[in-house]
């Protein structure tokens, strides 16, 4: 492949499952990255709070790295930015309300991050060495969302960020399916299309739609106070339901430090219209009657430490559950979060609560006639869905089979792929890193598989810890072995199963004390071999076997 007009597409992250999305393109020495966003961990990464997308490549490129170009505000794409911000310190750009809602971030990271916030209007052209990058109206569940178009010398690359089509937004106008077309009829090398839901046939409903649902509700319900949870960045459906609470003369209360953060940005920023008096404290709840009053939370996907969990286990230090209560759940669960978010559900409704779930949300993403439109629209020479699990992507590249497009020019890539595009041929040149990196507390990355190994093993199994001093001068063991289990028995419950691992153990330390050797790591070897064949003879059960044995000199 010569070495003339070659744009390369390199994914990060966001290919292998629904979240952590970020891509960088690059011509010659300049590299521009689209988003930064997080996952949430999976059941089998116990004690992880997040993932985020591995940088090496653009710490080791970091000179021509020129920027992040955010395409909207949500985690999924803008969640690891503290965290990255700190090794690849380069601009932010994004529109009003995305790069708000960084900034809030930002504010509250840990390790202070300080990089210019550059905010971009649609239309508008940001141009970094041989890219330049354009913001396009989209519509999301989430406002000020966008696509941009990446022109380069090679060509034009659009990538849509998260988007439907809705043509009644509540906030803002439709998508620019105007710029779209002009820039299809000039020639467009490549489209990144959101493939989330590409296995849905037919066109994803309205925004709007949701707030007729809950004028419904609200109307079935002037006697029940009324709770909703939500995606705390879903502005247009908080929106909705304020009009909602205004309508019906209720006051609102806002509860979760994200909602609370993002609609006070919001509602400075214009995004959401609120009457002045409409909105009170959590603390003045109890002044109003219950029927004259809504809160909004979050919590929809069943998170421990949200509002909504905290209230349905009783734990909320300032709302509770009250029979009669009524409770929206906004949302629908991100796969891996069902059995969270049932729980939920079940946990309200035993304290009394009525919990509607369905017909209250709708998605943002394009459904397969969505996805067939742009494409036809915009007509690229070649087709790369993004954002999905394998299964959706290449439910995306069924689409593009259908319409014609010629099997090769479909790429499915996989994260960390170096694809090399010219106008007459794409090829994945080499590979870059590209795991996802671990979150857990304050520490990133210092938990692998093999910690992660040893959690989940511990989970399943248990520990069984023997404890003993030996003195190394004599040879001689100082104290009978103490044994201590947990997560594997209840040890009153299993006393004569200990005894006879004391004895067993017992009987390992006078064989050391008999023999000539003094290599202890020997002696651990043998009580764990010992006790592991007993264990799993008595009660087919297999701890982790950890045997201490402090040394006194």
């Amino acid at each position: 492949m010569s070495s003339k007009k070659i744009v390369k597409i390199i994914p990060l992250g966001g290919l292998e499952q629904i979240g952590m999305n970020i891509t960088a393109i690059r011509y010659g020495d300049d590299i521009i990255v689209v988003d930064c966003g997080l996952a949430f961990p999976s059941d089998d990464m116990l004690g992880i709070d997040l993932v985020i997308p591995d940088v090496t490549y653009l710490k080791e490129n970091l000179e021509h790295v020129r920027g992040f170009f955010i395409t909207h505000g949500h985690e999924d794409h803008i969640g690891a930015l503290p965290y990255v911000l700190r090794e690849v310190p380069v601009p932010v750009y994004g529109t009003q309300l995305t790069l708000a809602i960084i900034a809030n971030k930002l504010e509250e990271a840990t390790v202070a991050v300080d990089v210019p916030l550059q905010v971009v209007s649609y239309g508008d052209t940001v141009t970094c060495g041989a890219l330049s990058v354009e913001y396009i109206r989209t519509n999301h569940s989430i406002a000020d969302s966008a696509a941009l178009a990446i022109h380069s010398p090679a060509g034009t690359i659009i990538h849509t960020g998260d988007f439907k089509i809705d043509f009644t937004p509540v906030y803002g106008e439709t998508i620019d399916l105007q710029r779209l077309g002009i820039l299809g009829s000039k020639g467009v090398l490549a489209l990144l299309c959101d493939s989330t839901n590409a296995l849905k046939p037919g066109l994803t409903m309205s925004e709007r739609t949701v707030g007729k649902t809950f004028d419904n509700i609200f109307a079935d319900n002037t006697s029940h106070r009324i709770i909703v949870a939500t995606f705390a960045s879903n502005v247009d459906r908080i929106q909705q339901i304020i009009d909602c609470a205004v309508r019906y003369k209720r006051k609102v209360a806002i509860d979760g430090r994200s909602m609370v953060n993002i609609v006070n940005t919001a509602v400075e920023l214009g995004y959401i219209q609120m009457p002045d008096n409409i909105l009170i404290p959590i603390e003045e709840l109890n002044r109003y009657p219950m029927e004259q009053t809504v809160l909004i939370m979050t919590g929809s996907q069943g998170e421990p430490m949200a509002a909504l969990s905290r209230v349905a286990s009783s734990s909320h230090r300032k709302i509770n559950i009250f029979p009669g209560d009524v409770v929206i759940i906004s949302s629908t669960p991100i796969p891996g979060n069902e059995k969270s978010v049932f729980r939920l559900i079940n946990d309200l409704s035993m304290l009394g609560a009525r919990v509607i779930f369905q017909d209250t949300h709708v998605s943002g993403h394009a459904c397969q006639d969505e996805i067939k439109f742009l494409y036809s629209l915009i007509r690229p020479k070649y087709a790369i869905p993004i954002h999905g699990e394998y299964r959706h992507r290449i439910a995306q590249r069924n689409l593009c089979l259908e319409l014609g497009w010629n099997k090769d020019n479909v790429v499915i890539l996989k994260s960390g792929d170096v694809l090399s595009l010219t106008s007459k041929k794409a090829e994945i040149t080499e590979t870059v890193p590209a795991r996802g990196i671990l979150v857990d507390g304050l520490g990133i990355g210092d938990v692998g598989n093999i910690v992660l190994r040893d959690r989940q093993y511990l989970s399943e199994n248990g520990i069984f810890i023997v404890s003993t001093c030996l003195d190394y001068d004599s040879k001689r063991f100082l104290s009978t072995p103490v044994i201590e289990t947990k997560g594997f028995v209840y040890l009153k419950d299993a006393e004569h199963l200990i005894a006879r691992a004391s004895l067993i153990v017992q009987e390992c330390m006078e064989k050391f004390e008999m023999s000539d050797g003094r290599d202890v790591n020997r002696l651990k070897s043998e009580i764990r071999n010992e006790l592991s064949e007993f264990i799993w003879k008595e009660i087919h059960r297999r701890p982790m076997i950890l045997p201490i044995i402090t040394e006194a000199y």
